[in-house]
């Protein structure tokens, strides 16, 4: 039961943080969004209409698609998300004050909303809105979820640019970057690292120094050189962030002709760095 329930509250909890920095920061401050949120927030700058009453309105028509092409479940927690926002942007009311630095007003908002749609995103649901409408076109065309969601928040942009002014636009840009990189950690968790991929004549050596030094275990890769035809052992290995400097110079001493490529790493689970699941 209680995992039934998990992410209904997960999803309960992120609406209530978007609603609340939606509310506090990005209209006390007249800032704007992308997608749905942002048509809401168009409509109720210029025609006064509730914001919590119109992204219901507006979200009712994609719910009707959405459950045909993604399925009951997806749709409905899509719905309880929607429904907890509209409820709570209308509960918590518009009453702050705008800020002193909008800079500083689109830094907050894009921190608060960002933090809570990762919860949202992270328990299984969406505000509805663009999301739908992506999740749709890459299920039925294979057009790329984020190629759909920034091209309806581009969209949006141009017109609030256009009917409020290029100073709100760009201040609400600096407030979507900022949540898109809030929802990043927050979905991921703290747990983004960097691999290393490790070419060298002395793969024992940097085995032993990684293990003894670091505690972190390697794993050895079969590979063939395609020039020489020679079977080499390319190691592996994951760190987190703060020790790469100090994986690099083990590798360097016990082999200076090494050849390493590192990549990020956006999520680790398992011995060593984080538990499964949420």
């Amino acid at each position: 039961m209680l995992n039934r329930l998990k992410p209904y509250i997960g999803i309960t909890v992120g609406a209530i943080v978007f609603a609340a920095g939606l509310n506090y920061f990005t209209i006390a401050n007249r800032l704007a969004e992308g997608g749905v949120t942002g048509i809401a927030l168009l409509l109720h700058y210029i025609l006064k209409l509730p914001i919590g009453a119109m992204l219901l309105a507006l979200n009712i028509p994609l719910f009707l698609v959405g459950w045909h092409y993604l399925g009951w479940r997806f749709t409905l927690r899509s719905l309880y998300g929607v429904l907890v926002v509209s409820v709570a942007t209308a509960f918590i009311g518009t009453h702050a004050p705008p800020a002193p630095d909008r800079l500083l007003a689109a830094l907050y908002a894009g921190a608060i909303t960002g933090f809570g749609l990762g919860i949202i995103f992270r328990s299984g649901g969406t505000t509805g809105g663009v999301d739908i409408i992506a999740r749709i076109l890459w299920h039925k065309r294979g057009i790329e979820i984020g190629r759909t969601m920034f091209t309806g928040d581009l969209i949006v942009m141009v017109a609030n640019a256009l009917l409020l002014n290029y100073e709100t636009a760009m201040y609400s840009l600096v407030a979507m970057f900022i949540a898109s990189r809030v929802i990043d950690v927050v979905q991921e968790g703290a747990t983004s690292a960097k691999a290393f991929t490790v070419v060298s004549n002395h793969p024992a050596e940097i085995t032993a120094a990684v293990l003894e030094s670091l505690e972190r275990g390697t794993t050895i890769l079969k590979g063939k050189g395609a020039y020489t035809g020679q079977d080499r052992d390319v190691l592996y290995i994951v760190v987190p962030r703060n020790e790469v400097t100090h994986l690099k110079n083990i590798i360097y001493s016990a082999d200076p002709g090494a050849f390493i490529v590192v990549s990020d790493v956006r999520e680790v689970l398992g011995e060593g760095f984080t538990g499964h699941g949420i």
